[in-house]
């Protein structure tokens, strides 16, 4: 059976009580931290101040996603301060290849991530510089938005790609992710995801992650 992992994205928690809202998730497998500059999408959150402060008291580890323009300048920053995980976009960044070495060099996994309408096919031949691919199932910026359907066969050729390869490589799906639209984005062959509101939004984070959880190993079982 595949291992499946669920970072609960914070971009839905509750802004005054952050500290409590990662106690809130401390059975997921990592905090997805959504790092925009109001530049590279319409919207502006955290910057890095309140990042190493946070992961300071965070239970689970760190999976940061950027957002941002010039990527290639404040990614290694992340890694630096301890974060587990950093990805940046491929759209943002000027030496994708470079960046991922300094990422690692830096003590963090390297993460690259692709938005809907951005082709996996040309970034194939560096899957080996990489820790993690993140296939946008929503235009990023904003929360709370619907899975994208059209983004299923990109993670189908991603996961093919990956599989053929024999590298250790995550696949992370971000975007519209429920107890339904998993099962898809799971049978397409993601293994990671990322799931704001259908946490947040729940009386009870620690359940709702156990769903969604149990609702992406449900595909595995069937289809291992």
């Amino acid at each position: 059976m595949a291992c499946n992992h669920i970072y609960p994205s914070i971009l839905s928690a509750d802004f005054a009580n952050l500290g409590s809202e990662l106690q809130a998730i401390k059975t997921a497998d990592a905090a997805h931290i959504d790092v925009m500059d109001n530049h590279f999408v319409p919207n502006l959150t955290w910057g890095l101040p309140v990042v190493k402060r946070l992961h300071e008291v965070s239970p689970i580890p760190f999976d940061i996603h950027l957002m941002i323009e010039d990527a290639d300048r404040w990614a290694p920053q992340y890694a630096e301060i301890g974060c587990e995980s950093v990805t940046f976009h491929a759209e943002a960044a000027i030496a994708p290849i470079k960046l991922a070495r300094t990422l690692r060099e830096n003590g963090a996994k390297a993460g690259m991530a692709l938005r809907p309408a951005t082709a996996v096919e040309p970034y194939l031949d560096m899957l080996s510089e990489l820790d993690m691919l993140l296939i946008m199932t929503v235009e990023p910026g904003f929360g709370g938005q619907k899975f994208l359907e059209v983004t299923l066969p990109k993670i189908r050729r991603a996961a093919e790609a990956i599989r053929g390869s024999g590298l250790e490589l995550r696949l992370q799906v971000d975007g519209g992710i429920t107890e339904e639209t998993i099962l898809r984005a799971a049978e397409a062959g993601a293994d990671t995801f990322v799931a704001g509101s259908s946490v947040y939004g729940q009386d009870d984070a620690a359940a709702a992650i156990a769903g969604l959880r149990a609702a992406a190993n449900g595909v595995s079982h069937a289809t291992s």
